[in-house]
Order: C-alpha cells, then sequence, then structure tokens
C-alpha cells in the first residue's frame, strides 16, 4: 500500500520542518520529488539528504507569491520529469500579533504567501495533472482556521488565510474532480517545527499547549507527512474536498 513509484511531487516550502519532512517521506514511497522553497542551498541540502537514502529528488528556488517564478518552475519540473502527479502546498509564514496592532504590509504579507500562494500553484498544478486525467493536490491548512468554534489569539491574519485554504479546496475539489483530480486538506495541530521555537523556549507556553492536547504532547512533522503519503496514494482515491485534522485531539476538547 501507498506506493508512489514513478509519481512526480512537488512540495512548497520544504527546506525544513513539514515540508521537508513531507518530501522524505514521499520519497520513501517511490515518488520523484522536487523541493521547492526561498533558499535554493537549503533546498539542495534536503534533495542530497534524499538521494544519498536512495530516492529520487531535485531542488528549486520558488518564492510562491511570484507567478513569473512559478510557471518557471513549472516548466522546468514538466521539462525535466515530462509530468506532475503530486502537489503538497505548504509554504507558509506565521508571525503573531494582534489584530490591533497589525499593519496593512503584514496582512498582506500573510495572505500572499499562505493563500495567493496556495492558488497559484494549485491553479498551474492542476493544468498539468488535467493532461493526463489524474494528479493530487493536497493544502496544509492548521487548526487555527475558523469553522471550529475555537479562537487563536494574535493570529488574525494567519487563521484567516488557513480558512480560505478550507473554502478554496472544497472548491477545487468540486470543479476538478472531473478532471480526475483530488484537492484535499491537512490541518495540523501543534506540530514541533521551527515556526514554534519561541513557544519551545517558555516552559510556561509549552505547558498550556500540552495540558490541551489529549495526547499531551506536541507532533512531529513525520506524523503530518504520514497524513500526506495517504492523501497523495491511489489508497486515497475516493477522498476529495476532505479536511483531516491531524491535531493530536485539540479540537475534541
Amino acid at each position: 500500500m501507498f506506493d508512489l513509484t514513478g509519481k512526480v511531487a512537488l512540495i512548497t516550502g520544504a527546506m525544513r520542518g513539514m515540508g521537508k519532512a513531507d518530501a522524505v517521506a514521499l520519497a520513501t514511497q517511490g515518488a520523484t520529488v522536487v523541493v521547492t522553497d526561498i533558499d535554493l542551498k537549503a533546498c539542495e541540502e534536503v534533495a542530497r539528504e534524499i538521494t544519498a537514502a536512495g530516492g529520487k529528488a531535485a531542488a528549486f528556488v520558488l518564492n510562491v507569491t511570484d507567478k513569473k517564478q512559478i510557471d518557471s518552475v513549472f516548466d522546468a519540473v514538466i521539462k525535466q520529469f515530462k509530468k506532475l502527479d503530486i502537489l503538497v502546498n505548504n509554504a507558509g509564514i506565521f508571525k503573531p500579533k494582534p489584530a490591533l496592532e497589525l499593519t496593512e504590509a503584514e496582512w498582506q504579507q500573510t495572505i500572499d504567501i499562505n493563500l495567493k500562494g496556495y492558488f497559484l500553484c494549485a491553479q498551474r498544478a492542476a493544468k498539468e495533472m488535467s493532461k493526463q486525467k489524474k494528479g493530487r493536490i493536497i493544502n496544509i491548512a492548521s487548526i487555527a482556521c475558523g469553522q471550529v468554534g475555537i479562537g487563536f489569539l494574535n493570529s488574525a491574519h494567519y487563521s484567516a488565510t488557513k480558512g480560505g485554504v478550507i473554502g478554496m479546496t472544497e472548491t477545487m475539489a468540486l470543479e476538478w474532480a472531473p478532471l480526475g483530480i483530488t484537492v484535499n486538506v491537512i490541518g495540523p495541530g501543534a506540530i514541533d517545527t521551527p515556526m514554534v521555537a519561541g513557544i519551545k523556549s517558555s516552559p510556561e507556553a509549552m505547558k498550556a499547549i500540552t495540558d490541551r492536547v489529549p495526547l499531551k504532547r506536541m507532533g512531529t512533522p513525520e506524523e503530518i507527512a504520514a497524513a500526506v503519503v495517504f492523501l497523495a496514494s491511489d489508497e486515497a482515491s475516493y477522498v476529495t474536498g476532505a479536511t483531516l485534522f491531524v491535531d493530536g485531539g485539540y479540537l475534541t476538547t
């Protein structure tokens, strides 16, 4: 099960954290992975790790807010590998700030990376996938997405994008099902990545989070990657428009 041999996968925001774990997991299952992020050297290091372990990988610099660069990278991927089977939209930022203090520039930066970037990459991926009448698009959202009756302090901008990702995904799933493309969301909870380094440095903040999680710990990037592998595989062929929360039970409390 979950054999991805012969598949080509592109992951955004893949130089570290969840994106890197996704790339490694997809490669382990046999996919050729395209590692993209804003730091080419870091992407190349991830690609080297994958190839050293016997996988297949390539690296490209990619700013997901730049449509010209997106098109250039996708053109290069299609030229090199002849197709694209899987897209994981993972690139994102979270810079906590109270809503009353948010500047327009800070709001716009978060929207551009976390939402516009997802749309542009998904749109281009779907155009390529439609040619083979099959594809998998996986968008990474968050438990901080609204709609679940739980708010998150200092994250109005971030939550707006993650809720937008879910709504956008449901529409894409509806529109692109006739093209053989499934589009799904993974909503991570508190995951141990560089993005939460500030929280980890505070025992009080860590305790507040883990006390809320029924499993009493943060999740790992590899636990998110396992869900990515499932949704990318043929075993998830009847799953589209769905949001899978991987949160240790956070939203049940």
